[in-house]
């Protein structure tokens, strides 16, 4: 090994991979005595948690770890859904797409690697506080609206498939942190995919980063909230599911078309991706 990016190119590295993925998926749970390829309480596999590849800003090794380890996947389980875990930068296969980066070159293609068969939904990711760390929350809100706007257009129009919106926070170790400012930026969060789901397509829902208990201080990152200690937060978690909850139930409602296009019950929190299980970090 030269480097953590042969992570993607060894062919030992790639077994012990597969080797790991293969115990996880066909183990049988002790308690329930139903194997994890058959349990219907998970709803899906993330092959690994932000890939990145300084080796190769192309995206091509990746995308073609990806198309592997997505096959391999699916040769032991084809009853559950599968995602790459990426975050969403774009690569050589759409040029003029990197400009959405904001200068970022991670070494991942989001329209390729998605393109993949076997890949059955898109993610994307977005930590605006740290991507454009010292910049103004109106330069953060214009990012981000631009970043997930772009992300739902190529999912409907390109890859076809479902998206997402699968991290995003604002950290509390942020300089002027304060808790409107993260409800304010949640609210923008909640309110596009709320709004980009009800256009038809593809914006499947939003998982923000990242709920604790309390007594789990260790954990904390900057980005945890405990719910019992911030209720307009909690308030916008559980607008949003509810939200997102009741217009699932519209879906083939007649009246549906008619409605007014606004947020019925401000902004939350999308409950997708119950059950889901990361192979990698």
């Amino acid at each position: 090994m030269n480097s953590e990016d042969d992570f993607y190119t060894h062919p030992v590295l790639k077994e012990y991979y597969k080797n790991h993925v293969k115990k996880i998926v066909t183990r049988v749970n002790t308690m329930t005595g139903i194997a994890y390829r058959d349990d219907s309480t998970i709803m899906a596999w993330e092959l690994m948690n932000e890939p990145r590849c300084n080796a190769d800003y192309s995206g091509k090794a990746v995308n073609g770890w990806v198309q592997e380890m997505a096959s391999f996947v699916k040769s032991l389980d084809k009853k559950h859904l599968l995602e790459i875990g990426m975050e969403g930068f774009y690569g050589d296969s759409m040029p003029e797409k990197k400009q959405v980066n904001h200068g970022f070159q991670v070494g991942t293609d989001f329209i390729s690697s998605h393109l993949v068969k076997e890949i059955d939904f898109a993610t994307i990711h977005a930590y605006t506080d740290q991507w454009l760390s010292g910049q103004s929350d109106d330069a953060q809100a214009a990012f981000m609206q631009t970043w997930m706007t772009s992300h739902w257009q190529d999912s409907r129009a390109i890859l076809k498939k479902p998206l997402v919106f699968a991290e995003f926070g604002k950290s509390s170790k942020d300089p002027g942190f304060n808790q409107n400012v993260r409800d304010t930026f949640m609210s923008l969060v909640y309110r596009n995919v709320y709004n980009f789901a009800k256009a038809g397509g593809t914006m499947g829902g939003s998982l923000v980063w990242q709920l604790v208990a309390e007594g789990m201080d260790d954990y904390d990152d900057g980005y945890s909230i405990v719910l019992a200690q911030n209720p307009s937060t909690a308030g916008l978690i559980s607008g949003q599911s509810h939200a997102m909850t009741t217009m699932a139930n519209l879906v083939n409602s007649p009246n549906l078309g008619n409605s007014s296009g606004h947020h019925p019950l401000g902004v939350g929190h999308h409950p997708l991706g119950m059950g889901h299980h990361r192979f990698g970090r």
